[in-house]
């Protein structure tokens, strides 16, 4: 078995406006840097299909769905918040970016692949359950997540959340779920601002400070998550892939490179392996620097495959 690609062409057309680092480069420069690391045809490609909005409400409430739907504008940009903004394709591009996740969930799980990496825009680990925030409307890897808990009948899932900021709407999706193990580290203090004083059983948050290295970021992994992990079993892991802690990207001030996300990302597959069978869906979050977002997927779709 191989690794499955999800995306679709739809993620491109989600505008934030030429001066907003969340833009449809993002996924180009994935592309460009598969087709260079000549690993393109060694992974599966799929077409995310869009989710339905019973997807969608096993996470967020309908108020939120009603809203979204709502402020979608006929054209130009409708501004949620500072960060957040829809153009008239928003909405469809985010109905294909939990597509994507749902669709790999379904397919690892049925033995098709053995995992998967959804390269979807807009990202999802912002969006709370009534709150789009943070460049993100809908919560991507929650509603995997739900999806295989409720569709699926699976009792334990975990999430892995490497990006540079804490995953605030996945932490309130799931706060206090014995279903559900978070595992995740972040630059503190910084945006959201959040995650460093919840003391929920099923949390392993790590604050870390400004200009922490990879040695560092390996030492939480294996003294802290790994040990939970372990005596957690999943049956699943989803991972929340932001790649914004790279040391080259100007959105926060952490100092990982790629072979930092290669080494995690076989961690996460060990653990998969003892405990899942395997089965790992991996959703694109964060990463602003076009250079070092497409070398750290890269790197990340080696570990996954083991190529």
């Amino acid at each position: 078995m191989a690794t499955g690609f999800y995306s679709h062409p739809d993620c491109l057309r989600h505008d934030n406006g030429q001066w907003h680092p969340e833009c449809p480069a993002r996924l180009q420069a994935i592309e460009d840097q598969l087709i260079a690391s000549r690993i393109d045809s060694l992974i599966e490609r799929e077409e995310a299909p869009l989710a339905e909005e019973t997807d969608l409400a096993r996470v967020h409430t309908q108020a939120h769905i009603d809203y979204i739907k709502s402020r979608t504008p006929e054209q130009g940009r409708s501004e949620l918040d500072p960060d957040t903004s829809m153009c008239p394709e928003s909405y469809r591009a985010a109905l294909r970016a939990a597509g994507a996740a749902i669709a790999a969930t379904d397919a690892v799980i049925e033995g098709r692949y053995d995992n998967a990496f959804c390269s979807v825009r807009p990202p999802g680990h912002h969006a709370e359950p009534a709150r789009a925030m943070g460049f993100c409307l809908f919560n991507n890897v929650a509603i995997a997540a739900r999806h295989a808990l409720e569709v699926h009948g699976l009792q334990r899932v975990a999430i892995v959340d490497f990006d540079v900021h804490h995953g605030n709407g996945t932490e309130a999706a799931f706060s206090g779920d014995s279903r559900v193990l978070m595992c995740s580290f972040f630059q503190h203090p910084f945006y959201p601002f959040s995650g460093a004083d919840n003391h929920a059983s099923n949390m392993v948050n790590v604050p870390l400070p400004a200009r922490t290295k990879g040695m560092q970021v390996r030492e939480v992994v294996d003294m802290m998550w790994l040990p939970r992990l372990e005596e957690f079993k999943p049956q699943m892991i989803f991972v929340s892939a932001g790649f914004d802690a790279h040391r080259e990207d100007d959105m926060a001030n952490m100092g990982l490179v790629e072979d930092d996300y290669a080494w995690i990302t076989a961690q996460i597959r060990a653990v998969a392996r003892r405990h899942a069978q395997g089965r790992i869906v991996s959703c694109l979050e964060g990463g602003y620097n076009l250079s070092a977002l497409g070398r750290s997927v890269v790197a990340h779709l080696r570990a996954l495959a083991e190529i």
